[in-house]
């Protein structure tokens, strides 16, 4: 007789089968980075240490799951974190996390693959052809599409074709567009690097049709509209919008030109003040430039859509072939357009009633308690905008240990408590934060070796 199997009524009896282990979601995932016997492996050495006693049945999954994230960790100096911030687009960490299309794309495209070649021919190919089908398919009939790098070299693309290089160097632009967005960098000091000069017209909060019609000369380039995206000016305020620039731009055969900035390419109801590709096209607008890495939910990338013509002057500009996406990046935005629902869009849709069960199961977990929260948009979306939503509060030096975790797990501090608002956290992602606050909580204990640090 076998001295270690387990006998009836033995705790052990309750480890977590390896085959059941392999077949969730987030194992599947971890398999696809590190390959089906690494990640066997791993469940393995978790399941000898519950049967040793050193870890409880039900801590297997999260053991394995931390100790994947370290063999992860070992190949790249970047680290992998957990958003309980509640902010949806958190440009610190990343912004829109890719779904699991967009990885599997990615990790094919790693390859050798057809990114520029007709495998029916043996011949040379347009490059992305499928990523810009994609983007076709979803946009009004007639619209063509380029992809670059990001959504600042979309707007410096259209600036040095349409302005620079037609030899009409102004680009018309509203004092109260004239925006800064994260870590200094501002649209006019974009423009003017490409060599074309702002005219800039009416006032910080006020801007009207007449404005833009005696700022119109033989010098104008295009008119460009920009979407603020992270503020809001209230009060006594106007601005043109666009089916009124088309009255004063078409007249003058001055190309419209629209920056959305976060990427929503068609409306969406919780976002009721943030632009979209497919209302500004239809509007009039002869170009829309905007992001890939934001509300679209896709890799980082800069979206140029708009009329044929102007979209093929724009693709023959030197510059583009400079600002050019790489296979991966293409073969994660077709993915993206084609594929299931984003993590971002789950995260900004997200059940109130869902939200609670999470988080009250981490809180259960971990002896927390289950408080209201208010998320947000992030990435420059929406901004004002409240996400109602739930948190587990938790001492407020949780936070720092949590951070500097394995895993590490990004919460917010407020009114002196650390929040993990599980928003942005998928149900498989629970187990794993409540072994890193479970972790933390040990070590942070009354008696132990930290607090015993921290008290001298």
């Amino acid at each position: 007789m076998n001295d270690c199997a387990p006998v009836q009524g033995d705790p052990r009896r309750s480890i977590p089968r390896t085959d059941a282990l392999l077949a969730a979601a987030e194992f599947v995932a971890a398999a696809r980075l590190l390959g089906d016997q690494t990640v066997k492996s791993v469940i393995n050495d978790a399941q000898a240490q519950a049967r040793r006693a050193a870890i409880s049945p039900d801590q297997v999954r999260a053991s394995a799951l931390c100790a994947l994230a370290a063999r992860t960790r070992n190949s790249t100096s970047l680290r992998r974190v957990f958003n309980a911030t509640g902010v949806v687009l958190h440009t610190n960490i990343g912004r829109a996390p890719l779904s699991g299309a967009a990885r599997d794309a990615m990790t094919l495209a790693a390859g050798y693959c057809d990114v520029e070649f007709d495998l029916a021919t043996g011949r040379r190919a347009r490059r992305g052809r499928g990523t810009l089908a994609a983007l076709r398919d979803l946009l009004p009939d007639g619209t063509e599409a380029l992809v670059v790098n990001n959504g600042a070299a979309a707007l410096a693309l259209v600036a040095s074709t349409l302005a620079v290089g037609s030899g009409r160097p102004e680009i018309v632009l509203s004092r109260g567009e004239m925006v800064e967005i994260g870590d200094g960098f501002r649209i006019p000091e974009l423009i003017e690097s490409t060599g074309a000069r702002i005219r800039e017209v009416g006032t910080t909060n006020r801007a009207h049709v007449a404005d833009y019609e005696r700022a119109i000369g033989q010098d104008t380039g295009f008119v460009l509209k920009v979407h603020p995206s992270n503020f809001r000016v209230e009060g006594f305020t106007s601005a043109v919008e666009v089916p009124a620039l088309v009255g004063v731009c078409r007249p003058a055969a001055i190309p419209l030109v629209v920056d959305i900035g976060s990427g929503l390419l068609r409306a969406d109801d919780l976002l009721p003040d943030e632009p979209d590709a497919t209302t500004t096209l239809r509007a009039g607008a002869d170009l829309v430039t905007a992001s890939g890495d934001k509300l679209l939910g896709g890799p980082q990338a800069g979206l140029i859509l708009g009329k044929p013509l102007l979209v093929d002057r724009v693709r023959r500009h030197p510059l583009a072939r400079a600002m050019r996406v790489d296979k991966t990046t293409l073969a994660a935005l077709e993915a993206t357009l084609l594929g299931e629902v984003t993590p971002t869009y789950r995260a900004l849709h997200a059940d109130s009633h869902q939200m609670r069960f999470r988080a009250q199961q981490l809180a259960d977990a971990v002896g927390g308690r289950v408080v209201p929260s208010q998320g947000a948009v992030g990435g420059g979306g929406a901004p004002g905008l409240p996400l109602p939503g739930w948190a587990v509060a938790l001492p407020q030096e949780y936070a720092d240990a949590l951070r500097q975790g394995d895993p590490a797990v990004i919460g917010r501090t407020e009114a002196g408590v650390c929040l993990l608002d599980v928003r942005c956290l998928a149900p498989e992602d629970v187990p794993i934060v409540s072994a890193a606050v479970v972790a933390v909580a040990a070590l942070t204990a009354p008696g132990s070796a930290t607090a015993r640090r921290n008290n001298t």
